[in-house]
């Protein structure tokens, strides 16, 4: 038999961030609580606690959360923790996650135009 070769993988840093200022500025959305929430909840192979050096999380004073990680990761999963996150403290039903980049994410009020207005037209 042919000996088995180890090919090294090409470690691949990823960025994604979560710009959550707006409603953070509103004081309806507390950027703390969601931070701590991620740090709990991303699983890093099939764990969660398991982060290490994997996956780095850090909050911005202008409430951006910056998740950096050296492992295949989906911008996917981040989307899913923060809808999660918004049906768990009940303001799923004001805001929305939209993608602004390739690598970024921001939450923003749903257009809600009042019944009344919309009559008088």
């Amino acid at each position: 038999m042919a000996p088995v070769k180890a090919t090294s993988v090409a470690v691949k840093k990823s960025k994604f961030i979560i710009d959550c200022s707006g409603p953070a500025n509103d004081k309806i959305f507390d950027a703390a609580a969601f931070e701590k929430y991620l740090h709990d909840r991303i699983k890093v192979e099939g764990r969660t606690n398991n982060l290490t050096d994997a996956v780095i999380i850090a909050r911005d004073t202008d409430n951006k959360i910056t998740v950096i990680t050296t492992i295949a990761f989906s911008k996917r999963y981040l989307k899913y923790l923060t809808k999660k996150f918004l049906k768990k403290n009940q303001i799923r039903d004001w805001l929305r996650v939209i993608a602004t980049d390739k690598h970024t994410f921001e939450l923003k009020y749903f257009n809600i135009v009042n019944e009344e207005e919309a009559d008088e037209e």
